[in-house]
């Protein structure tokens, strides 16, 4: 078994290592498909950020938002179990922790639509990320 996927794959990335990254891509996936307000998102943020959970759960919800009303395109999320992500969660996840890949992966995101609100809710959402270290700790 090949460790790369083929080129036609509709998941061709693996799963981020870093705890945040994967509890972020877990919540945005489960957002997407059960809305923004789904309470298991919601628990685990708090599992994940403990008290200071809702700073980074309005914030990713807000981002959520921002991106599907800005896009122009459809973005390619894959089922909360998946294995895998797609390119386009990979790009989310590389905005979303670290808000400098912004402009060079929004515009394929959003199909060339101005995107500066969901990289600002990036901005705020990725400094949010180092408190997700001190609640694993713990």
């Amino acid at each position: 078994m090949s460790a790369t996927p083929p080129p036609h794959c509709p998941l061709p990335l693996p799963l981020p290592l870093d705890h945040g990254q994967r509890l972020t891509l877990r919540c945005l996936r489960r957002m997407a498909a059960h809305g923004i307000r789904d309470a298991q998102a919601a628990l685990w943020m708090f599992e994940g950020f403990g008290l200071q959970f809702r700073r980074p759960l309005v914030l990713l919800r807000a981002f959520v938002i921002e991106l599907a009303q800005v896009s122009q395109r459809r973005i390619q999320l894959a089922p909360c179990c998946a294995m895998r992500m797609t390119s386009d969660e990979g790009r989310i996840i590389a905005i979303l922790t670290d808000p400098a890949t912004g402009p060079e992966h929004l515009p394929s995101l959003t199909g060339g639509a101005e995107a500066s609100s969901p990289l600002s809710l990036a901005v705020a959402f990725s400094e949010c990320l180092p408190a997700i270290e001190l609640a694993v700790e713990l």
